[in-house]
C-alpha cells in the first residue's frame, strides 16, 4: 500500500492571502524555518519506521502551519489601515478563517469589517447625543483604553454633527498622539462641509495653527468645497488664495472647482483663465462648473460662447444634466434665440429628460421674448397640465407677448387662469399688460375700467401703464384725453421717459392736422428735443433741420430710435412734407437707424421695407425707384429681376398689413410689381417690364394713404 507524503492540506489552501501579501511574507518565513530546522534520522529505517516517521512529522507540519496561520490573522487584523488614506489597500486586509476553527467567532470579533462597523454605529451614537464632553466621553469609553489614531479617523468621517465632533476631536487629541494630527482635522472639516458650516469650519482651521498643525491640501480644497456649498463663492475665493501662504500648491481638481468660484463671484477674467488652462491641461471638470461657464457667459451676452461651452463639453465626455439644460435654454432666452432653445429642448428630451418647473419657466420666457407665440402657449398648456405651478412672472410674460402681437383672447385666458390660481395675483405689470390690449385693440372703456381696477387694487399708475393709455386715447383719436393723461403723468412725478415720447409722437401721426399743436406742447416739455424737430415740420419752420434731427437721434436710446425716426416720416407724409421725408430717410441710414433696406446681387435688387412703418416705407420705394431711374440714365447694368420685401401675414391690431397696403398703391401707379405666388410678402418684376413703366410714367408721385 501507497502513501502519499503530501496528503496533509497546501500552505495555499488554508490561506488565500499567504505568499500574496506583504504581511505573509513573515509567516512563510516562519513556515521556512521550521522546515528547515527539520532532521532526518541519521540510520536508515525499516519501511515500517518510515511511515510512522513521516507520518507524525507530517502532521506535527500541519498542526503548526495552522497556528501559524492563525497568529497571522490576528497579526493582520490588529495592524489594520485607515480607509481613507488607503482604500486601494483594502483588498489587502480580508483573510480566511476556518469556520470549523474553535477560534472563529474569536477572530470574527476581532476582524477588520466588525472593528469599522461598530466605529460606524459609535459615530451614529455620537450624533445623536448631547454635544457635551459628558455624553461624548461615555460613547467613547467603549473603545478602551487602546485606542488607535485610526479609530478616530473613521469616527469623525462618519460624523454628521458639527456641535459634536469639535468635542470628539479633542477627545482623540487626548487620548492618543496622532503621528499626523491634519487627518483628524480634515475629516472634522469635512463634518463641517456635510452640515455647511463654514464659520465653524473657519474656527477649527485658526484652532489647528494655534495647535501648530501645517494645513495642507485636503484641509484648503475641503473649506474651499464648504464654501460652494454655502453658497459663498468669494469665501472660496478668499480660501484658494491663501493657500500658497501656507506652501499648498491647488491640483487640478482645486483648479477646476474654482473656475466656478471665480464665475460665481463675478471675477470674469479669472474664471476665463482658468478655464483656458483647464482646456490645455486637460482638467477634468465637472458640470456645476460648465453651468456656471454657461451661466457667465450668458451674463457677458456672449451667447455664442454658452454653445462653445455646450459643445466642448460634450467632447470632452461629460454628459449634460438638467441644470446645464436649464441654464443653456435660459441663455438662449435672453439672447431671443427661441429656433436654439427648441433644439435644445428636443436633444434633452431625447436623451431621457423630462422637463421639470425650470426647464417649462425657461422655454416661455426664450419664446414670450421673441413673440414665438404658439410654442409659448403649447409650453404653457403643457405645464399646467403636469400639474406644474405658474408664477406671477411667468404669467406677466405670456401676457405681455399676447399684447404685443395681439393674441386677445389668449390672453384673457391666461388671466383668468392667472386669477383662479389662489397663489399669483395681478400686479402692475399684469394691469399694464391688459391695458395695452384694450388700447391696441381701441377698447377705450375696457382699458378705463381695467386701470380704475388697478388703483383701487393698490397699484400707483406707472410710466408703462399711462404710456399704453396715451396710445388707447390716440388711435380713438380722443386727443384731450391724450393731454390729460400727459399731464397727469407730470402730476405723479414721474418722468416721461424716450418711449414714452415715441409713444405720444405715434400718436401724432394719427392725430388730425388742427390738434398736432396740442400734442406738440406735450411733447416739448417732455422732451425739448423731439418737440423741436416736431416744430419744424408741424410749423414748417426753416433753419438746419438735419443737424436738430442728428442731435436728437444721438439722445435717445437705440431701442426707441426706429419707432422715432419712422413716425417723424409718417408725419412729413401727413404734412405733405415729401423732402423732409427723404432728408429723415437718409439721415436713419447714415445713423445706421436703418440697416439692409436694399440688397443687389447678379440676378436680383431687392428693397426691404418690412421693418418700416407705413410712411417710411413708401419713402424708401419712392427713393429706391428715383436710384433705378438714375441708374437706367448712367447706362449702368441692372439685375433681371426686382424686388420689395413687405414681410407677410399682417398684426392682429392692424386693419391690414402692409403688404396689402403695398400692393394698393402699386395698383394706383399702375406699376408692374406682381405678389410672388411662392414668397409670401414679396412682389417682383422684370428688368424689361420695369424700364416700360419708369419710361412711361416717369419718377412716380409718393401718395399718402
Amino acid at each position: 500500500m501507497a502513501y502519499h507524503v503530501c496528503s496533509s492540506p497546501s500552505l495555499h489552501s488554508l490561506s488565500p492571502s499567504i505568499g500574496s501579501s506583504s504581511s505573509s511574507f513573515k509567516f512563510n518565513h516562519k513556515v521556512r524555518n521550521f522546515a528547515s530546522s527539520f532532521q532526518p534520522p541519521s540510520t536508515p529505517l525499516t519501511p515500517s519506521q518510515s511511515r510512522t516517521f513521516l507520518h507524525a512529522n507530517c502532521v506535527s507540519l500541519q498542526e503548526s502551519v495552522l497556528k501559524l496561520a492563525e497568529d497571522a490573522d490576528i497579526e493582520k487584523v490588529s495592524k489594520f489601515e485607515d480607509p481613507i488614506e488607503k482604500s486601494s489597500s483594502s483588498s489587502k486586509n480580508y483573510v480566511w478563517v476556518n469556520p470549523k476553527s474553535p477560534r472563529a467567532k474569536q477572530l470574527r470579533k476581532k476582524s477588520y469589517n466588525t472593528r469599522y462597523t461598530n466605529l460606524v454605529k459609535i459615530a451614529n451614537s455620537l450624533d445623536s447625543c448631547n454635544p457635551t464632553e459628558h455624553d461624548v466621553s461615555e460613547i467613547l469609553k467603549s473603545l478602551g483604553d487602546k485606542v488607535l489614531e485610526q479609530d478616530g479617523v473613521i469616527v469623525l468621517n462618519n460624523m454628521v454633527s458639527s456641535q459634536t465632533a469639535p468635542l470628539v476631536l479633542k477627545y482623540f487629541q487626548n487620548k492618543i498622539r496622532p503621528s499626523r494630527e491634519v487627518i483628524l482635522y480634515n475629516v472634522t472639516l469635512k463634518v463641517f462641509r456635510k452640515c455647511k458650516d463654514l464659520d465653524g469650519a473657519e474656527k477649527l482651521f485658526d484652532e489647528m495653527l494655534q495647535r501648530g498643525v501645517k494645513p495642507d491640501n485636503v484641509t484648503f480644497s475641503t473649506i474651499i468645497s464648504c464654501a460652494r456649498m454655502c453658497s459663498l463663492p468669494d469665501k472660496a475665493v478668499e480660501w484658494f488664495e491663501k493657500m500658497p501662504t501656507f506652501g499648498c500648491e491647488p491640483d487640478e481638481v482645486t483648479y477646476s472647482a474654482m473656475i466656478d468660484a471665480y464665475g460665481r463671484a463675478g471675477n470674469i477674467d479669472m474664471a476665463l483663465s482658468l478655464y483656458d488652462r483647464a482646456r490645455t491641461e486637460k482638467w477634468r471638470i465637472d458640470t456645476v462648473t460648465f453651468a456656471t461657464l454657461i451661466r457667465m457667459y450668458g451674463v457677458a451676452k456672449n451667447y455664442d460662447g454658452c454653445l462653445n461651452v455646450y459643445e466642448e463639453m460634450k467632447v470632452l465626455g461629460v454628459k449634460p444634466n438638467m441644470v446645464i439644460y436649464n441654464t443653456l435654454l435660459d441663455a438662449m432666452g435672453r439672447a431671443k434665440r427661441p429656433w436654439q432653445a427648441k433644439s435644445i429642448y428636443k436633444e434633452m428630451t431625447s436623451n431621457g429628460f423630462s422637463p421639470t418647473w425650470a426647464t417649462y419657466a425657461s422655454l416661455i420666457r426664450a419664446y414670450g421674448r421673441a413673440r414665438f407665440c404658439e410654442d409659448a402657449l403649447i409650453v404653457y398648456k403643457e405645464m399646467r397640465e403636469s400639474g406644474l405651478e405658474m408664477n406671477t412672472l411667468l404669467y406677466n410674460t405670456l401676457l405681455a407677448m399676447c399684447a404685443d402681437v395681439g393674441y386677445i383672447d389668449e390672453a384673457f385666458e391666461v388671466y383668468e387662469d392667472m386669477k383662479s390660481s389662489g397663489t399669483c395675483n395681478p400686479d402692475s405689470w399684469t394691469f399694464s399688460s391688459l391695458i395695452t390690449i384694450y388700447s391696441c385693440s381701441g377698447m377705450v372703456s375696457q382699458a378705463e375700467n381695467t386701470y380704475n381696477e388697478m388703483v383701487e387694487s393698490g397699484f400707483e399708475p406707472t410710466i408703462f401703464v399711462l404710456t399704453s393709455l396715451v396710445q388707447c386715447y390716440g388711435k380713438a383719436k380722443r386727443t384731450d384725453d391724450v393731454v390729460k393723461t400727459f399731464n397727469q403723468l407730470l402730476d405723479l412725478g414721474l418722468t416721461p421717459d424716450d418711449r414714452f415720447c415715441g409713444c405720444l409722437l405715434n400718436v401724432m401721426t394719427q392725430t388730425p392736422k388742427e390738434e398736432l399743436g396740442k400734442l406738440a406742447n406735450c411733447l416739448e416739455k417732455a422732451n425739448p428735443k423731439i418737440g423741436s424737430v416736431v416744430r419744424y415740420l408741424v410749423e414748417q419752420k426753416e433753419g438746419d433741420f438735419r443737424s436738430e434731427a442728428s442731435e436728437l437721434f444721438n439722445s435717445v436710446i437705440d431701442a426707441v430710435k426706429k419707432a422715432i425716426c419712422n413716425s417723424l416720416i409718417d408725419l412729413c407724409v401727413n404734412l405733405d412734407l415729401l423732402d423732409r421725408a427723404c432728408e429723415l430717410l437718409d439721415l436713419g441710414l447714415t445713423l445706421e437707424i436703418y440697416t439692409e433696406i436694399q440688397s443687389k446681387t447678379q440676378t436680383q435688387w431687392s428693397l426691404h421695407v418690412k421693418s418700416l412703418s407705413l410712411g417710411a416705407a413708401l419713402t424708401a420705394f419712392h427713393v429706391w425707384i428715383k436710384d433705378l431711374s438714375d441708374v437706367l440714365e448712367s447706362g449702368e447694368e441692372l439685375p433681371p429681376l426686382l424686388g420689395i420685401n413687405t414681410g407677410h401675414g399682417k398684426h392682429k391690431y392692424s386693419d391690414k398689413g402692409l403688404a396689402n397696403v403695398f400692393e394698393s398703391h402699386l395698383k394706383e401707379l399702375n406699376a408692374p410689381f406682381h405678389e410672388a405666388p411662392d414668397k409670401a410678402g414679396w412682389f417682383l418684376t422684370t428688368l424689361e417690364a420695369a424700364k416700360s413703366w419708369l419710361k412711361s410714367k416717369g419718377s412716380p408721385e409718393l401718395v399718402a394713404e
